[in-house]
């Protein structure tokens, strides 16, 4: 599994209804956890002004890194 690196902007590819999140929400990668063998990352949800409305620590499964410049697949 690549390892998605600290400040990477994602998504989310499902929603988190328990966490009041969405399918589609960008968020920011700010910490990576792991407990007991399982892999998580504390994902920053912030709005237009950079006011942080939810932090979730999230699989990575559940994430989509999104790119802001052409990359080679």
């Amino acid at each position: 599994m690549k390892l998605i690196p600290l400040l990477a902007p994602v998504a989310l590819n499902e929603d988190l209804p328990d966490r009041k999140l969405t399918r589609g929400q960008i968020g920011t990668v700010v910490e990576h956890l792991e407990r007991e063998g399982e892999h998580a990352l504390l994902v920053e949800f912030s709005d237009e002004h950079g006011q942080t409305y939810a932090m979730a620590d999230i699989h990575p499964s559940q994430l989509i890194v999104l790119h802001r410049k052409t990359e080679a697949a």
